[in-house]
């Protein structure tokens, strides 16, 4: 082990700061987790983490890299009851729905050797992770406190951290070489950044404009088959549908909803929309299961990219990760596994024997990694997030081209392969324009002219 520094802070227990706490544990003496929530012993849902309530999955893409750094997770979360889908060939298990196109759903995946899907709650997942740094020697995570502020010295450089005990309000000074920002989209680095005379990043956004509702259930045992089901009826009437099956029997379900559409926040209310969007065997089952909790609603109105990398001057020793940096549409729960891609960015930076300006080539690192994420996401949204101008011949040409691929999808067991694949972050965003793709996709659905 080739100890950089002495000591690195990290803002927030996120998984964006677990991971980014495990990368430096490699590579400084000691690393310091601070967290304004107190942590809780066991799977269970905290205030700092309102968006566990809803649906999350960490997509193979982000999977490969937290086996990589955790070895042995998958083993002590499947004990746990978590379904981990290693290998997995059998189509039937995924019901993916866009408008009247299911994707191929028989025939065999051929393909599945490198993909790996963890279905666990957040809190299962998070909890067992945070165990796992926490076990590192060299790690301590201090939780119900707050950073206040990075410290730089006279040279601009990272010096410590400024903390408060939100008990008793007492302050202390962290000394650090390193301090990692993984406090999420209200993360306070760019107000810092523009304090102290340097540039705020330039923030490129889009408005999404989503709202989603979810309910957790507990399934009667044999209930359902399918382990993942997605409904998108987005672009005709404003609103789809997600249902991943967690550990111990457990299912979430959520609702999302468009444009102003109106979803509902009570338990007959959503039994009521499911049974309008997902088949006949999920809305028996959910109606069948046991509620647990109350249903919890939330918006999320734009995404965010803080272009990090396009700035000229930063202060040495200072970093932000996870949505701090990207927070992208919920809706492609890929929010993890793009921490974890940026962790691996962090640690491709740390391992060069470069040991200057890490804060700049991990940006752009980073901002690598995400870019085909970022502009994937963008056409998607552009396509199914309806607007004022959605209505006019170039959107509906773009939405009849849409029809097209999943007309393709609904027949073709390859292509639905290669896009859920794409889905999971396996293959690149691209992976549905290589020819041979191409040319199933041409031979395949045909739709209607646009009037």
């Amino acid at each position: 082990m080739h100890h950089l520094r002495k000591h690195a802070v990290v803002c927030g227990a996120s998984m964006a700061g677990l991971l980014a706490a495990r990368v430096l544990a490699d590579f400084y003496e000691s690393v310091t987790v601070v967290e304004r929530d107190i942590l809780p012993d066991n799977a269970i849902q905290r205030r700092g983490v309102a968006h566990g309530r809803h649906l999350q999955m960490m997509l193979s893409g982000g999977s490969s890299r937290l086996a990589h750094l955790f070895p042995g997770l998958f083993d002590e979360l499947a004990a746990a009851g978590a379904h981990v889908m290693d290998g997995i060939d059998d189509p039937s298990l995924f019901y993916l729905r866009v408008g009247e196109h299911v994707a191929c759903r028989s025939g065999r995946f051929t393909r599945s050797d490198d993909v790996v899907i963890v279905l666990a709650s957040r809190p299962l997942l998070e909890t067992h992770v945070r165990r796992r740094v926490s076990a590192f020697g060299n790690v301590t995570i201090m939780d119900s406190h707050d950073v206040i502020e990075p410290v730089l010295d006279s040279s601009c450089r990272i010096s410590a951290a400024r903390v408060a005990d939100r008990e008793t309000g007492a302050e202390r000074m962290l000394e650090a070489d390193l301090v990692v920002d993984a406090t999420g989209r209200a993360g306070r680095t760019p107000a810092f950044l523009e304090a102290r005379g340097y540039e705020r990043p330039r923030e490129r956004k889009y408005p999404v404009g989503l709202s989603y509702s979810s309910q957790f259930f507990r399934l009667p045992s044999g209930a359902l088959t399918e382990k993942v089901a997605a409904v998108n009826d987005l672009v005709e009437k404003r609103r789809g549908a997600g249902v991943l099956a967690y550990e111990d029997g457990t299912a979430i379900l959520t609702l999302i909803g468009v444009a102003g559409h109106k979803l509902p926040t009570d338990l007959p209310g959503v039994l009521d929309a499911a049974t309008e969007l997902l088949p006949p065997q999920f809305s028996s089952a959910l109606r069948a299961a046991q509620p647990l909790g109350a249903v919890t609603a939330q918006h999320y109105p734009v995404s965010v990219w803080r272009r990090y990398d396009k700035l000229d001057r930063l202060p040495q020793g200072l970093l932000v990760i996870g949505d701090a940096v990207c927070s992208f549409n919920p809706v492609y729960g890929q929010g993890m596994t793009s921490a974890a891609l940026q962790a691996m960015a962090l640690r491709q930076c740390l391992s060069s024997a470069d040991t200057t300006d890490i804060a700049t080539r991990y940006f752009r690192t980073a901002a690598k990694k995400l870019a085909p994420i970022w502009w994937a996401n963008r056409f998607t949204d552009f396509n199914f997030t309806p607007t004022d101008d959605w209505r006019t011949k170039p959107r509906r040409l773009l939405n009849r081209g849409m029809d097209r691929v999943w007309a393709a999808l609904a027949t073709d067991i390859v292509l639905a392969e290669t896009f859920i694949r794409k889905l999971q972050l396996v293959d690149p965003p691209t992976a549905m324009l290589q020819p041979a793709m191409l040319r199933r996709l041409l031979a395949g659905g045909r739709v209607s002219p646009v009037r």
